[in-house]
């Protein structure tokens, strides 16, 4: 079965202000029915990114397609498409959140339905209010409630749950995994790793400007570290030694100690742990956090060496 087309192709895709290059070389990829997770800290370009894919901000270099449309020359035409919530959103202050609503959805060429009255409800909003009585939370909630009453092929969020409380979260991780069902597709852009690693099937982490890495977390699962807590009958005096393993740290004595270790070592470790008689094992896989501090912690050729 061949692969269907990408949705959205980014390719060498280059951003410069002045002197400054804020994007350097981006490329990735969106296929239909796929939530791509994009991460990293403020200022990495995660924004700048995102403004040029919705032509706002016009590429220094590259290309960047939506629906195979160039997203500077076509946007008007992308933008008939897509739904876009940013993560601050700026409304008007003299409209009730509830007409806003209305307005975002008219603008889109779509129109008030029970699904929005059932999203109002869901996200605890009070559309009665005018906009400027609106805490940070609520003014993302009328655009989030705007973006999943609108029937798109393309879900635009960049830092959507900014200002919400858990329960809103996770009212917007469900509406999230319900387009990816609907075979939609979603670029989500995040600071909250947990909520990255619920939701996305790729994952794309900026770095100063650069991609750094992509893929499914499974696949990115190899640049980390399995943590370990061991108690065994023998001694441990020789398990620093072996390769693979680090930060070995006692917690009562030399037959109790916790541990990380790199993912092609597990085996030789494991072997060597179970020689010692287990007493108890807990071991804890690499998560996405882990992932991102290893690119975020480390020098820039970090990832040329061994991964220390």
């Amino acid at each position: 079965m061949a692969t269907p087309a990408p949705l959205l192709q980014i390719t060498h895709l280059q951003k410069r202000f002045g002197k400054f290059q804020a994007l350097k070389d981006i490329d990735f990829s969106i296929y239909p029915g796929e939530v791509f997770g994009f991460i990293g800290p403020n200022g990495a370009g995660k924004s700048t990114t995102i403004r040029v894919l919705l032509g706002i901000l016009k590429a220094s270099g590259g290309s960047a397609t939506i629906f195979g449309q160039d997203v500077w020359q076509h946007s008007v035409a992308i933008h008939q498409r897509i739904a876009y919530v940013p993560g601050d959103v700026y409304l008007w202050p003299n409209l009730s959140g509830g007409e806003i609503i209305d307005l975002f959805l008219k603008m889109n060429g779509e129109r008030h339905t029970a699904k929005t009255d059932a999203l109002i409800e869901e996200f605890g909003l009070d559309p009665r209010k005018k906009a400027r009585t609106y805490s940070k939370g609520n003014r993302q909630k009328v655009a989030l409630i705007a973006a999943f009453s609108t029937d798109a092929d393309f879900y635009i969020f960049d830092e959507p749950t900014s200002g919400l409380d858990p329960l809103n979260e996770q009212t917007f991780q469900n509406h999230v995994l319900a387009l990816k069902q609907q075979g939609k597709s979603v670029l989500l852009s995040s600071h909250i790793l947990s909520e990255v690693e619920k939701m996305c099937d790729r994952i794309g982490i900026i770095r100063e400007g650069q991609i750094v890495e992509t893929g499914t977390l499974a696949e990115m699962r190899h640049l980390t570290r399995t943590t370990i807590d061991v108690q065994t009958v023998a001694p441990l005096t020789k398990l620093a030694e072996l390769p693979g393993v680090h930060g070995v740290t006692a917690k009562h004595g030399e037959n109790h100690v916790s541990l990380a270790v790199d993912a092609d070592q597990l085996t030789p470790v494991m072997a060597y742990l179970t020689q010692q008689q287990l007493v108890s094992l807990t071991t804890t896989p690499p998560t996405l956090e882990d992932l991102f501090m290893r690119y975020y912690e480390a020098p820039n050729d970090a990832r040329a060496t061994d991964g220390k």
